[in-house]
């Protein structure tokens, strides 16, 4: 059953709660338009078919791109060298209609791919504006998932936005840069920033694929099959080059809270609201709040806030900046995950406990880098992690009672940086409770901080606060204790 709730995202009832598992958004693949839209009398929406038609493109251009790579490693062989001495003439005909299958278009269309002679060609390809059916099809793939989107989020339907996606789908960079121009010019920065960010990784997915630089198409195929991409869309460096730009160990120091932060934390409670305005008073310069909680079942359980990213430098002496921001979402341990891990040392938490962890953006990525540790979640009990406008969709908790909980807002583009944007036909697993919803917060970056969220749960959408809040109803009780903890790289 599809219900419509307070303007926000419909949402699908799952066997236990309302909003539960990937139907939280109200599409499987996060698609959402509401009940009704253009429903055919199947009762699927437009945009639900749109997604199927892009898995069954992306499964074949996955498939057409596997076969040339067998077919290339069949054709350059050592045993097919062999066996061509004892039979030219077969090998003859046999090296043939493998060229003709890898270069035909009515085959693979220059599908070579692998190994050296094979990477050759596609790079030679690739510099002829030769487009191998795997790339056509891929395309028109990423091109039906930004339809998909645009129904939801219709100013992505809009003339000058339209111009932009369909200057990326036609691969014309430059007319692409000219609509992105003029859309600045005609929104700003910030609003043109967020009406194409329900499809940013499709975009940066499509530039990487059809520019012609093979060494960054990693990044767009992993994105198609729906995977978190390990390279950056651009040049293709690798997520290990972040290792050695944020390679500190780690540190934790007891700190004493401002006036204003001891304010909040004096009036904080169990409560989902609560919990992202604290978050917001740590602010994201390396405060971390440790909290030690005395609960109605007799129980001492601890939660542990973590706030996001400092967008004032690119690196800095905390964990909170960008480059750790990106070694967060490509990678697990971090230096983010190495002070925190050193936090629950030093705070003496007891082997055993149970730990609730919450965190906005990179310490949402950080909370989960945390769970997924086989360390940590085999020394202390991560009962719960709660995230805030984080890309988590690809990492998984070691646990799997861990119970995960994310709340996006669908104007937010860090989200979407997992590669599971709003029309992504990957979902995340059904024990996973996802909540997201469209306000009025439209603009970046206003839309991914924390006070928007606050705003929006003690708002319209309070029956999602309250879900949460019943989720994590373990941990009521008497707050006994508020550490707050500067972390720092060395």
């Amino acid at each position: 059953m599809v219900q419509q709730a307070d303007g926000c995202l419909p949402t699908r009832e799952g066997p236990d709660t309302v909003g539960e598992g990937p139907a939280a958004t109200g599409a499987p693949a996060g698609a959402g338009a509401p009940a009704g839209a253009g429903a055919p009398a199947t009762g699927r929406t437009d945009s639900e078919l749109l997604i199927a038609a892009s898995v069954l493109l992306a499964d074949a251009a996955l498939t057409a791109k596997q076969s040339g790579a067998e077919l290339t490693g069949a054709l350059f062989n050592w045993r097919f060298g062999l066996e061509a001495l004892r039979r030219p003439a077969w090998a003859l005909g046999t090296a043939v209609a493998c060229a003709q299958a890898l270069t035909r278009p009515s085959g693979l269309g220059f599908g070579a791919h692998g190994g050296l002679i094979g990477e050759l060609a596609r790079m030679a390809g690739n510099m002829a504006y030769r487009r191998p059916a795997k790339i056509a099809m891929a395309v028109d793939a990423f091109a039906l998932r930004i339809k998909a989107a645009a129904v939801e989020h219709p100013n992505l339907d809009s003339p000058p936005a339209r111009r932009v996606t369909d200057a990326m789908v036609a691969g014309n960079r430059l007319e692409a840069l000219r609509a992105m121009g003029a859309l600045i010019e005609l929104l700003g920065v910030t609003r043109a920033l967020t009406t194409i960010s329900p499809v940013i990784m499709e975009l940066l997915a499509l530039l990487g694929m059809l520019d012609e630089n093979p060494v960054n198409d990693d990044f767009s195929w992993v994105t198609l099959a729906g995977g978190v991409p390990a390279t950056d869309p651009f040049l293709g460096l690798p997520s290990s080059v972040l290792r050695f730009l944020n390679p500190g160990p780690g540190r934790a120091e007891r700190a004493e809270p401002d006036p204003i932060l001891a304010k909040v934390l004096a009036t904080s409670q169990n409560d989902i609201v609560s919990y992202v305005n604290d978050i917001g008073a740590l602010g994201n310069h390396g405060l971390v709040l440790l909290r030690r909680v005395a609960c109605a079942d007799g129980a001492v359980r601890h939660v542990l806030l973590l706030p996001g990213t400092s967008f004032g430098l690119l690196s800095n002496s905390t964990p909170q900046d960008l480059v750790g921001a990106f070694d967060g979402l490509l990678r697990t341990d971090t230096t983010y995950t190495r002070a925190a891990k050193k936090l629950l040392l030093r705070a003496g938490v007891p082997a055993g406990s149970e730990v609730m962890i919450v965190g906005h953006s990179l310490g949402g990525l950080t909370a989960m880098n945390l769970a997924a540790d086989v360390e940590v979640s085999s020394t202390y009990r991560i009962t719960h992690v709660i995230t805030l406008g984080s890309p988590i969709d690809g990492k998984r908790p070691a646990d799997h009672t861990t119970r995960v909980i994310s709340l996006v807002n669908k104007h937010d583009v860090i989200p979407m940086l997992d590669g599971r944007g709003p029309a992504s036909p990957n979902d995340v697993p059904e024990s996973w409770v996802e909540l997201a919803w469209l306000d009025e917060s439209y603009d970046y970056p206003l839309s991914h901080a924390p006070q928007a969220y606050s705003d929006s749960l003690r708002g319209e959408l309070t029956h999602h606060r309250e879900q949460v809040n019943r989720l994590i109803g373990a941990y009521d009780g008497e707050v006994v204790g508020n550490q707050p903890y500067m972390l720092r790289d060395k």
